[in-house]
């Protein structure tokens, strides 16, 4: 029968567990927690000897000791343990040994034939391994690696061999004193020195993953990023990419404050495709909660020049947007705040012709007076706009002011229609700088209203399946009076479910549909016991008078809409698709967009298709077909595979197209991918990207996964 020692305060030898506690805050701190000691034989000799032997096992907190047997002599302070000895903390770190004797204080001591073990994926085994003033392991003709280690014999994939290796427990930090990286025990590499963090520590400077980048347009490069750490609240990181025809500096600065954080990211650029120029980008954001639950939020992009981002595979924009925010969210009450300056990289965009600076100011307070019933919203709205020219007409500059009050209420009857009813009005005023086609000042007044009818049903169906059935109907009225204004921002409408039931589908509040509307539409859903669900939308809109304002393509041209038809379907095998279309008096679809997404324990797979019709107003003289696809494929527990193509079918070419290979396992990643992009512009010529990286997994947090650990051979 094993018998067990229950110590109030711990056994002094029990502070071996120190050796493997990586975030001490000193050199040494006896634990006071109480100790439990459990052995086949546990008792005190004569000479005053605690010997415990046979099965050995000791507790104390989350560590614990394994051993055949331990000696404790008072006398001359010196602990023996015979192993094999296994000390284990909190699954963060562990240490094997074949044998150990250390001092009383445990802050000397040596241990025969020990391996150290971190989080179970790096692993330093020497010869011998010491301990020196209760702070440092030192462990000496060492082999660290994070690969599997088979008992045949056979190398590890990759192996840092060193003299000494010294583990700092307090900074957290692994030195290599006459280090070798060995691939498949061959040696490549020779450090004199090397410092590394151990995978317990989660912030540090140093080195990060290199990698190596060759486009058609730069050349082959090499990008070194070096991370700076100041304190847990702020760090930055530095990568020189150097090319044959490029010298680049990349930055990234990042902090953290009590009340919200910034992010910045840029780069300056000497490169040999603008020879003399000096290049760059700034990207930055942030976000920070103020006082009286105001939040205030900043987006910042610019570049040097229209062509940088995409010679330097940098996010595809083609115009950059820069703004600043500030806003105010409660129950019944909204506030919002925005300036937005706009910069483009389109070739059909011509400088200083469209809006690059714009101000908006938005509040809106809703009310639910008790006499009226339902609710009723007041919202005052300003903007203004404004172009680089001061040409007349295309160098027009807008600032208008708008309010708006709207009552709603719904009543349901007792056939089981749901009837809802709405009123409101808009007043506007404008002040129209350049364009001398209109008047300097102008308002106009929009009394409107409408009620609708709805009719919800549900049944359930024989195998147990839910149905819902609404067809809605809604007759409409509006009317603007007052001085005709410029359509400055509701150039292109978009016709679909979200704005079927609204008065005026125009964006923006400066262009609005007049006269009497009808709207007929019906939503319809079925939700599967057997997990799948379907749901789709069906509407049109019949009006006393067309607009002008609708362009051809927006399905609201004329007395009668084109007819909106939407669809999704959701299966319970993880594919999903989503689908639109307006369906024009001859029968042909004006609009058509369906996307889908599919994926599965091995694959995952996305891809949309868009159809518009000609629209000369839209800027679209030639129809537009074009289909996208984006995947990834799991050929292998170790090997992934992904692909890429946006494919204009249109114009019978591809605008970007992408293949990528993944390899990982316990110890090491390797990516490699190619791109290449075919659009050509007055800035940007094609070019193909060949990308490369390597990553030793082990010395980082959350690096290396058991999915991918390999077996070794039993033959």
């Amino acid at each position: 029968m094993r018998r067990a020692l229950c110590l109030t305060t711990a056994i002094s030898w029990m502070a071996l567990a120190t050796a493997v506690q990586a975030q001490q805050a000193t050199p040494f701190v006896a634990d006071t927690q109480p100790a439990m000691l459990v052995a086949d034989q546990v008792y005190i000799t004569p000479e005053r000897t605690l010997i415990a032997q046979g099965n050995v096992e000791a507790f104390q907190g989350d560590i614990r000791l394994r051993a055949q047997k331990v000696t404790f002599d008072r006398d001359n302070g010196t602990l023996q343990i015979e192993g094999p000895i296994r000390i284990d903390q909190g699954g963060e770190i562990t240490i094997l040994a074949s044998a150990a004797e250390m001092d009383k204080d445990l802050r000397n001591g040596i241990l025969n034939g020990a391996r150290m073990v971190f989080q179970q994926q790096l692993q330093l085994a020497s010869v011998q391994m010491s301990r020196v003033s209760g702070r440092y392991t030192q462990l000496y003709k060492t082999s660290a690696t994070s690969c599997q280690v088979c008992d045949d014999g056979s190398p590890p994939l990759w192996q840092i061999r060193a003299e000494r290796v010294t583990h700092d427990q307090l900074e957290r930090q692994l030195y290599f004193e006459n280090a070798q990286f060995r691939i498949l025990d061959v040696p490549v590499f020779y450090f004199p020195g090397l410092r590394l963090p151990d995978p317990t520590l989660e912030r540090a400077s140093g080195f990060l993953v290199p990698s190596v980048r060759t486009t058609s347009t730069l050349g082959t490069g090499i990008k070194v990023p070096y991370f700076f750490t100041f304190g847990d609240s702020r760090d930055l990181t530095l990568s020189p990419y150097l090319s044959s025809k490029t010298r680049t500096l990349d930055a990234r600065y990042r902090q953290a404050f009590i009340n919200g954080r910034i992010d910045l990211q840029g780069a300056v650029t000497r490169d040999d495709l603008q020879p003399g120029d000096t290049r760059g980008y700034l990207f930055a954001d942030g976000h920070f909660n103020l006082r009286k639950d105001f939040k205030l939020e900043f987006d910042i992009k610019a570049a040097s020049d229209d062509a940088y981002l995409a010679d330097y595979g940098l996010p595809d924009l083609d115009r950059l947007r820069s703004r600043l925010t500030l806003t105010k969210v409660n129950r019944d009450s909204l506030f919002r705040a925005s300036a937005i300056y706009y910069k483009s990289l389109r070739d059909s965009d011509v400088s200083g012709e469209f809006p690059s600076a714009i101000g908006d100011i938005f509040y809106q307070r809703r009310y639910h007076p008790a006499q009226l019933g339902g609710e009723v919203q007041m919202t005052l709205l300003t903007h203004a706009h404004s172009r680089d020219s001061s040409d007349d007409i295309v160098g027009r500059d807008i600032t208008r002011m708008t309010f708006d009050a709207n009552w709603q209420r719904e009543w349901r009857l007792q056939n089981g229609i749901v009837t809802q009813t709405q009123l409101g009005f808009s007043a506007d005023a404008f002040n129209i700088q350049d364009d001398s086609a209109y008047p300097s000042s102008a308002s106009r007044l929009t009394p409107r209203g409408a009620i609708t009818f709805r009719l919800p049903m549900t049944r359930i169906t024989p195998n147990g399946d839910s149905e819902f059935l609404e067809p809605i109907v809604q007759l409409g009225w509006s009317e603007s009076s007052g001085d005709p204004v410029p359509n400055d921002e509701s150039n292109f409408v978009e016709f679909d479910q979200g704005n079927l039931l609204e008065l005026s589908r125009f964006p923006s509040v400066d262009a609005r549909e007049e006269g009497l509307s009808f709207v007929y539409g019906a939503n319809w859903a079925r939700y599967s016991t057997k997990g799948w669900q379907a749901s789709a939308v069906v509407g049109q809109i019949f009006r006393s008078s067309a607009n002008s304002g609708f362009t051809k393509s927006s399905g609201l041209g004329g007395t009668s809409s084109d007819i909106l038809l939407a669809g999704q379907l959701k299966l319970d095998d993880g594919l999903a698709i989503s689908t639109r279309g307006l369906l024009n008096g001859n029968v042909n679809f004006s609009k058509a967009e369906i996307r889908g997404d599919w994926f599965n324990q091995l694959a995952q797979v996305s891809g949309s298709y868009l159809w518009l019709g000609t629209d000369a107003e839209e800027g679209r003289p030639e129809e537009t077909s074009e289909f996208w696809f984006d995947g990834s494929y799991k050929i292998h527990p170790n090997w992934s595979a992904t692909a890429n193509l946006r494919y204009d079918i249109s114009d019978s070419r591809a605008s970007r197209a992408g293949i990528g290979f993944v390899y990982s396992n316990e110890c090491v990643k390797v990516d490699l991918s190619v791109n290449r992009r075919y659009t050509t512009t007055s800035s940007v010529e094609p070019s193909t990207d060949f990308g490369f990286t390597i990553a030793l997994n082990g010395f980082s947090v959350d690096s290396g996964t058991q999915n991918y650990r390999r077996s070794c051979s039993n033959s």
